[in-house]
């Protein structure tokens, strides 16, 4: 039974915390099953890392990238003071002070493939890496420094913290080229793994941090975008709350993660240890208390409404609900109660 539900929280479990296996068939399990005891204690330290402790998320954030030397050169300026922060570069040299900065910046523009004061590609990346409110700066640093380390060793890079904000972040500027002339192209897919790889980084250094989808935690709407705060106009006020995501996909990757929660759920509730049947019930709540769920729950027909639905003249075809099939994109299907699955609609 032990290996059954270990192996049931290693299938589902990399479906929700490692997108990139999603697709990945389990072969049979050995009869020495070491690994697969491994990979389950894995599954459940990040279910109750996630569900129980609701570890701080971290945050890994492309905003933007210079087009050319002038607009590197720009925003080196800003992300340093003009100088007055202290700057780390890829060989691990903190400088600081404008003639320290200028002399970097002239590195950039010759170092490799000359950088032209204007260009028609993206030459940098501007990429942000923060937590909340409340970790210790110099820890973010350090794992700042490892991650670039890990995944930008043959690239040029530069970096600065700042504190003086409500939460600590790096600002980390990477040359687009790398050093044996590959250009990076940051795909939705690396901006995931860089997230796991930040996170691995702190965990490493004794701070919480998780680096799960939105769709695993059951959130379904988005941040609004600068241009959207701006359009509104100085005059207007923020509406509360944010836009809901819209789209196939994000209700389909949500109802995945649902469902591979359910699982989850159910092979724990079966375990002889009361620890697992515990963790079943707290997952059962966070699933439940999600925003995701809440929101089903609120375009869940009552039972008067469907009563009271009109019926098809005879003959003609009832048109389908399924929004996942791609019909009606606005359309949701419901999940239905079974009588031994757990009930996130309550």
């Amino acid at each position: 039974m032990g290996a059954e539900i270990d192996g049931v929280l290693v299938t589902w479990g990399e479906r929700l915390f490692y997108p990139g296996n999603r697709m990945v068939k389990p072969g049979p399990q050995p009869r020495l099953d070491t690994l697969l005891r491994r990979k389950a204690a894995v599954i459940r330290r990040r279910v109750e890392s996630t569900v129980v402790r609701r570890a701080p998320q971290v945050m890994v954030k492309i905003a933007g990238g210079g087009r050319g030397m002038r607009a590197i050169a720009a925003h080196f300026r800003y992300i340093s003071k003009s100088g007055r922060l202290a700057v780390e570069d890829d060989r691990g040299v903190v400088a600081q002070g404008k003639e320290a900065l200028g002399d970097l910046i002239e590195q950039w523009r010759w170092g490799g493939s000359k950088i032209e004061e204007t260009s028609p590609r993206r030459e940098a990346f501007n990429v942000m890496l923060s937590m909340p409110r409340g970790t210790e700066s110099q820890i973010v640093l350090c794992a700042a420094r490892e991650f670039a380390q890990t995944e930008l060793s043959d690239h040029r890079y530069m970096m600065v913290l700042h504190e003086h904000q409500g939460n600590p972040h790096v600002h980390l500027c990477v040359r687009a080229e790398s050093m044996s002339g590959k250009r990076l192209h940051p795909y939705r897919a690396d901006l995931h793994r860089w997230r796991e790889t930040f996170a691995e980084r702190l965990r490493g250094w004794g701070v919480e941090a998780e680096a799960t989808r939105q769709a695993v935690r059951g959130v379904s709407h988005r941040p609004e975008q600068l241009w959207q705060i701006r359009a509104r106009g100085p005059s207007l006020l923020k509406q509360p709350g944010a836009p809901n995501q819209s789209g196939i996909a994000n209700w389909k990757n949500r109802v995945e993660a649902m469902r591979a929660w359910a699982n989850i759920t159910l092979a724990l509730r079966s375990s002889e240890e009361p620890k697992d049947r515990e963790l079943a019930e707290r997952i059962q709540g966070f699933v439940r208390d999600s925003t995701f769920m809440k929101e089903l729950r609120r375009l869940q027909p009552s039972q008067q409404q469907i009563r009271d639905r009109p019926r098809a003249p005879p003959g003609e075809p009832i048109p389908s609900t399924h929004a996942l099939e791609g019909r009606d994109r606005h359309a949701v299907r419901l999940p239905t109660r079974t009588r031994r699955g757990p009930d996130f609609t309550r």
